[in-house]
């Protein structure tokens, strides 16, 4: 009975293993999570909350105060998950201990029962008349082989006895320490539920501000995206009469008699093939095009959460950085052209054979049209919007005259 007991505290044991390995994994993985998340919040504080609110228009507000909503709405989310994982864990290594002491008494009464037999038997004499008293020679030899092995397996059932308790004291060691670590995310977390209370509370102040002169701010909206659009379609015009003087002079050099016009795209060559497949194989794996940043508005159409009425259309995405950050090239290629819109500061256009990526609202530029860039070159810094109160890259990616999502193409954006 008690070996049949032995055996199921063992296989309790066994079966327990990967579970317990699984939920450590994933225990890293969310830790993890909820580290990039802090870091996502600490960014957004120092991005989009460093400076005064009157500097910043009330729409501006709101779009900052969701930013830190979302993610501190995240970190809750992530840091229960975490928190309910390691009740889990806690439970299970409470059935672990307990049935590592039921295993324990076990092994230890089998030892008390060994070693008092042991005792009993401990004499010269005993052995030497057990030995004497074999009918042959093959029992005697057997009776030695049998005097060795329980010796051996007593001392092998001292060994199990002594690791089955460091086992057990480590077991207890990381109970009280995955308990600490709970009790630390449950505090984290009630100061983050009240720090999501107090901006919601401020989201709730900004909203009212919005609905009393509903009228005014949609007609802002409307101005600001009539502007954007406006924009966006002088750099599709600069990429369209780019495009075509490339390929008429590519047309004169080749000395060909077709139009450039007529095609589609860039007339590539050989080389230019070459750096559009390479910009291809990078999808999803680009560089940022400043080494600290967050988007704040993402590519697409878009409701306005507050006005339902509104929609806005971004052919590119805006990322909120520092003020004057180095803006680098996310891949290596040609300067297309430098140019300086109304609205948007200077606009830079760098070709990657049939594809472009352009960099808007930069302060200063550092390369010149027909430059070689290299991927990360430095190529400007980012301006300051004068009426938003925050420093903004308007970033797009085209491939030939169309326009592509930057999300599919930038590493984790």
């Amino acid at each position: 009975m008690k070996n049949i007991r032995l055996y199921l505290a063992i296989l309790i044991c066994f079966v327990a293993l990967p579970a317990t390995f699984a939920q450590s994994d994933r225990q890293k993985e969310l830790e993890e999570k909820r580290q990039a998340i802090l870091n996502e919040i600490k960014q957004i504080n120092s991005l989009l909350f460093k400076t005064k609110k009157e500097e910043k228009s009330v729409l501006s507000q709101l779009e900052d105060v969701k930013q830190r909503i979302s993610a501190t709405e995240n970190l809750i989310r992530i840091t229960n998950q975490q928190a309910n994982l390691l009740t889990r864990n806690i439970n299970s290594n409470i059935n672990k201990i307990s049935a590592l002491r039921k295993e324990l008494k076990v092994m230890k009464d089998d030892y008390a029962e060994m070693v008092q037999k042991s005792y009993k038997s401990k004499s010269q004499q005993s052995r030497v008349m057990f030995l004497l008293s074999s009918d042959n020679f093959l029992q005697a030899y057997k009776r030695v082989q049998y005097m060795k092995q329980y010796a051996a397996f007593r001392k092998k059932q001292g060994e199990g006895i002594r690791v089955k308790t460091e086992e057990l004291q480590k077991l207890n060691e990381s109970l009280i320490a995955q308990k600490k670590t709970k009790q630390k995310l449950i505090a984290e977390n009630e100061v983050a539920k009240k720090q999501l209370n107090e901006e919601r509370k401020a989201q709730q102040d900004l909203v009212a501000t919005l609905k009393k002169d509903e009228s005014k701010f949609t007609a802002q909206i409307r101005a600001k995206q009539k502007e954007a659009d406006k924009i966006d379609k002088e750099i599709d015009d600069l990429i369209k009469a780019a495009i075509a003087e490339a390929n008429r002079l590519a047309n004169e050099a080749k000395k060909k008699t077709k139009k450039a016009e007529t095609s589609g795209g860039f007339d590539l060559t050989a080389e230019d093939k070459a750096l559009a497949a390479s910009f291809s194989k990078n999808k999803g794996k680009l560089p940022w095009p400043v080494e600290k940043g967050m988007v704040i508005k993402s590519f697409g159409k878009h409701q306005h959460p507050q006005f339902p009425n509104v929609t806005t259309n971004s052919s590119g995405v805006e990322i909120a950085t520092e003020d004057n950050a180095p803006v680098r090239a996310i891949f290596e290629g040609q300067v297309m052209a430098v140019q300086v819109i109304k609205g948007a500061n200077k606009v830079l256009f760098i070709q990657h054979g049939d594809y472009i990526s352009v960099y808007s609202h930069l302060n200063s530029v550092s390369v010149k049209k027909g430059d070689r860039i290299s991927t990360k070159q430095k190529i400007g810094t980012v301006g300051k919007s004068p009426t938003e109160g925050r420093t903004i890259l308007k970033f797009y990616i085209y491939k030939n005259k169309t326009k592509i999502n930057p999300a599919d193409w930038i590493y984790k954006m």
